[in-house]
C-alpha cells in the first residue's frame, strides 16, 4: 500500500515510516520539516491547514496519524487546533479521497484521571476527566477518530505508552539533562511500577494494527489498544537505567509526592501568565506520572493485533547506551 505517516519528523513517526518500508509499503510523510526517512516521499505542511492535509492524503491507501502538539504546558487553543482540528482535517480528507484505513495514534493519558493504573486494559477516552490540555485534546481526537469507523473507512486507535529510544530529544534527552543538573527527583520512594515502550516495539505495533484493519473478523475496528513493552519496573529503576545509558547520574533526591503536586499546580498557574522558553520544571500531571503506577494488561493488545514486542527493556537500554557512546558528545556529556 501507499501509506501516509503524519508527524514523521519525530522519533516514533520516523520509526513507523521505516518499519512500514520494511514491511513492503510505499511511504509518504507529512510534517512541517523534512522527515529524514530515506526513500520516503516528503510532503511539507501542517495538519492545521486543510489544503496541506488534502495534498498529503491524495493518492494514498492508508494513513497513520501521529502529528500532534505534545507538551506539558502551552496555549490551550493550540492544543485544540493541532490535536482536535488536525484530526478533523485528516478525517475529512480521508472521506473526500476514499482512503479506507486509518491508524490513529493516541495516548494512554486520554483515560488517565490521576489515580494509579494497575493492570488495566484500554479504558474509554475521557476528555472531561483527562489531566491537562494535551490529554484532554488527545482524548477528544481519539473519540472523533473511532466514531468515524464505518463501511469504507476502517479505524483503529493505538496508545503507545512512554515511548523512548536512541535519538529521543523529548523524554530521554530531557531526563538526562535534568539528571545532570540535579533536577530529577524521585517522588516518595520511587517504588511505583511503570511500564514503557521501546520505540521499535511501538512502531511495529502500528504496522501490525494497520495490517489487522483488513482482517475479515474486523476485531480491531473502532477499538483502542494500549501498547507497552509489558515489563513494568519500579520507576526509580526505569529512570536510573535511562540516565545510566545516557551517562547521567541516577536520581537520588526524594521529594514527597504531595509537595510535588502542589508545586506543579503553582507552576502551571505561573506558566499561564508568564510561560518559559522550555517545558515547565514540574506540573501536576508530571507529578502524578512520577508518583502513580502505570502498567497495563497487554493480553488483548497482543491477541488482537497479532503482535509481541521484539526488543526487551534491557536490550533497549543497551542500544540506547551504544547510540549515546557513539555520538560526538557521548564520551563527555555536558
Amino acid at each position: 500500500m501507499r501509506v501516509l505517516v503524519t508527524g514523521a519528523s519525530g522519533l516514533l513517526g520516523r520509526a513507523v515510516a521505516v518499519h512500514l518500508q520494511g514491511a513492503g509499503h510505499e511511504v509518504r510523510t507529512f510534517q512541517r520539516r523534512p522527515s529524514g526517512v530515506p526513500g520516503a516521499e516528503d510532503v511539507l505542511g501542517s495538519v492545521t491547514v486543510p489544503a496541506d492535509v488534502e495534498a498529503a492524503v491524495a493518492g494514498t491507501d492508508a494513513v497513520v496519524h501521529l502529528a500532534a502538539k505534545v507538551s506539558l504546558a502551552g496555549d490551550p487553543a493550540q492544543f485544540h487546533e493541532v490535536n482536535v482540528g488536525g484530526t478533523r482535517h485528516v478525517l475529512s480528507a480521508l472521506a473526500r479521497h476514499g482512503v479506507e484505513r486509518l491508524v490513529h495514534v493516541s495516548s494512554p493519558s486520554v483515560a488517565h484521571t490521576g489515580a494509579s493504573i494497575v493492570g488495566d486494559d484500554a479504558l474509554p477516552a475521557d476528555p472531561a476527566r483527562a489531566r491537562g490540555d494535551y490529554a484532554r485534546t488527545k482524548a477528544e481526537a481519539e473519540l472523533l477518530a473511532l466514531a468515524a469507523d464505518r463501511p469504507g473507512l476502517r479505524v483503529v486507535a493505538v496508545r503507545p505508552h512512554l515511548v523512548w529510544g536512541p535519538g529521543d530529544t523529548q523524554l530521554v534527552a530531557r531526563l538526562a539533562e535534568r539528571a545532570r543538573a540535579g533536577r530529577l527527583p524521585l517522588l516518595d520512594r520511587g517504588t511505583v511500577l511503570v511500564d514503557t515502550t521501546y520505540v521499535d516495539n511501538a512502531a511495529s505495533a502500528m504496522v501490525a494494527a494497520l495490517g489487522r484493519l483488513d482482517a475479515p473478523d474486523g476485531a480491531v475496528r473502532g477499538r483502542a489498544y494500549v501498547v507497552t513493552n509489558g515489563e513494568p519496573r519500579p520507576i526509580a529503576e526505569v529512570l536510573g537505567g535511562i540516565c545510566a545509558a545516557m551517562g547521567a547520574p541516577p536520581p537520588r533526591r526524594h521529594v514527597p509526592a504531595t509537595l510535588a503536586r502542589a508545586a506543579g499546580s503553582l507552576v502551571e498557574t505561573v506558566w499561564r501568565v508568564r510561560p518559559g522558553v522550555d517545558e515547565p520544571p514540574m506540573t501536576r500531571f508530571l507529578a502524578e506520572q512520577l508518583s502513580t503506577a502505570h502498567w497495563f494488561d497487554q493480553r488483548r493488545t497482543r491477541a488482537d493485533l497479532r503482535w509481541t514486542p521484539a526488543v526487551a527493556l534491557d536490550e533497549g537500554l543497551r542500544r540506547l547506551r551504544a547510540a549515546h557512546e557513539a555520538s560526538p558528545a557521548g564520551a563527555s556529556p555536558v
